[in-house]
């Protein structure tokens, strides 16, 4: 069966705390939207602000080749006929092919919130719905606060879906709209609403009991053909549902169409995308498109997964665009670092004895406070050296940095001395802090001998406290991010001097690009690829 999706990201989704889009931003979201596959994209309130003013005035420009464009807005101020009314104006000037407009259908809204009779109510839903109508617009008509008013006057909150489907909705949507209605009350109520209404029925949904995706789904299976949410499950107060979870269950797990099955590959790169354009990190645990959705850690899992997939997977990861990954920690088994040195043709140049002690030193990192899933780049490095055991480049004989005060600022000096192949190599520079400084003398020492050691760049800094009872003497571990314009990787030092654990990170960045580089071909980097969270 078709489902219909309609997203309100640039809407709804607006509405969530630390969600912020610009006009530009919008428009570049509806047009990926567009080519995944979504049937609506509701881009905003037009009568409400200037930005989705603008919005609508831009998109007219846009060449969507599958969705319709919807703008939002309410129904007539009780005040004001239809006609005049500023904001129906609006939703005509916006000059999309559909319309959304909502309404109240809990008594105790129309009574209080707007201070209208029931019978105002019900002409002000039928008034806006036919006036749109009439002026050319598929109007879908959204139910706010439906199950709330239904649990509250049922007689009443069936009425306003009558006053809509007879005024010409073609689509009527129960919302949930604080989010507090529970499976099993939602089915029985869209139950009860399917009997009674032909046509199209959406659900709209909110995640404040954790249960907009679960509550989505049992409208569907009530038959239910219209579906409403945001990528991400963005929106006000902890969310609505999330279209990407939706989607994916409502093509893998229950066979109706949606997007369909070569869209849905690009879900993954969809939801990271309007992440990215969000300014916010990924929920790395969301299902499906989550870094972490097949990600495997016990041993015990690993060694079965990379057997047959299917004993810890529930789909494929590539039918929705992510992958399988396999974490190396404390917890791992000799599969999870040996399975995929196999699978590439590696585990010849590693005897039981390396094998073993490889592993070992993985878990004793761990226990001393590294942390190799989120450093893939010192995995990485631990792997190439027991493959390469005795090729070290070049040894640290010492290292100093200084910080002064000068005037309103400060100046950090360091000084570098590094043994290589050719005898000592000595630098001194001057850089933004401790850090930079070392790493400027660092690359100095070896640019002679190295030149395109230059092309590394350090992107990314992080400092996370261990222990922190110990206050500043403390434990720390330091994240170090770098690319080399081609690939982004991550390292880690852990160290009870943040200096020491930034100077640990950064040596082993240089070491495992002077490994990649000289070691002729990229096997290892192709088996280490599958455990690592950057790519």
């Amino acid at each position: 069966m078709k489902i219909f999706t309609f997203d309100t990201t640039l809407r709804d989704g607006t509405q969530g705390e630390a969600v912020n889009f610009s006009v530009d931003d919008k428009l570049v979201i509806a047009q990926k939207l567009d080519d995944l596959g979504i049937d609506y994209i509701e881009g905003g309130w037009p009568g409400s602000n200037p930005k989705d003013k603008e919005f609508f005035e831009r998109a007219k420009a846009l060449e969507l080749s599958h969705a319709r464009l919807t703008a939002f807005g309410s129904t007539r101020l009780a005040k004001n006929a239809v006609e005049d009314d500023r904001n129906t104006q609006a939703l005509l000037e916006s000059a999309t092919p559909t319309v959304c407009i909502f309404g109240k259908s809990w008594d105790l809204h129309t009574t209080r919130a707007l201070g209208v009779t029931e019978e105002q109510n019900l002409a002000m839903i039928s008034d806006t719905v036919r006036f749109l109508r009439d002026n050319g617009r598929e109007v879908i008509y959204d139910a706010e606060h439906f199950f709330d008013g239904y649990f509250a006057n049922a007689d009443f909150a069936l009425r306003t879906l009558e006053a809509a489907q007879g005024a010409g909705a073609s689509v009527l949507t129960l919302c949930d709209t604080n989010g507090g209605t529970l499976p099993g009350r939602l089915l029985e109520v869209c139950a009860e609403v399917r009997k009674r209404f032909d046509g199209v029925l959406g659900i709209h949904t909110h995640n404040d009991s954790d249960v907009a995706v679960a509550n989505a789904i049992a409208a569907v299976e009530q038959g239910f053909t219209h579906v409403q949410g945001t990528i991400n499950g963005y929106g006000e107060r902890c969310g609505n549902c999330n279209l990407c979870s939706v989607i994916a269950n409502l093509e893998l797990k229950l066979g109706h169409t949606t997007i369909g099955a070569e869209k849905l590959a690009s879900l993954t790169h969809v939801a990271r995308f309007v992440a990215e354009l969000a300014n916010l990190t990924p929920r790395t645990e969301q299902p499906y498109v989550g870094r972490s959705a097949f990600a495997h850690k016990g041993g015990i899992h690993v060694s079965a997964v990379l057997k047959d997939s299917q004993t810890y997977e529930h789909i494929s990861p590539e039918a929705v665009g992510n992958r399988q990954r396999v974490l190396v920690s404390d917890l791992s088994g000799r599969g999870n670092v040996l399975y995929k040195l196999k699978q590439h043709g590696l585990e010849d140049r590693l005897t039981e004895d390396g094998r073993r002690e490889l592993l070992d030193r993985i878990k004793q990192m761990e226990y001393d406070g590294y942390e190799l899933e989120a450093a893939e780049g010192t995995f990485e490095l631990l792997v190439r050296e027991a493959l390469n055991p005795g090729r070290t480049f070049f040894e640290v004989e010492s290292y100093e940095v200084s910080t002064k005060m000068a005037g309103s600022g400060s100046r950090s000096t360091a000084t570098v001395n590094l043994r290589a192949q050719d005898g000592v190599h000595s630098a001194t520079a001057t850089g933004q802090g401790p850090v930079h400084a070392l790493d400027l003398c660092l690359r100095k020492c070896l640019s002679s001998l190295y030149p395109s050691i230059g092309d590394v760049r350090l992107t990314d800094y992080k400092v996370r406290v261990l222990d922190s009872r110990k206050g500043s003497a403390a434990r720390v571990r330091v994240l170090v991010e770098w690319s080399d314009h081609r690939k982004s990787w991550s390292t880690v030092g852990v160290s009870d001097n943040v200096i020491e654990a930034s100077w640990s990170a950064m040596v082993d960045a240089l070491r495992l690009e002077l490994m990649r580089l000289t070691a002729g071909d990229d096997s290892v980097e192709k088996a280490v690829e599958d455990y690592c969270w950057g790519v």
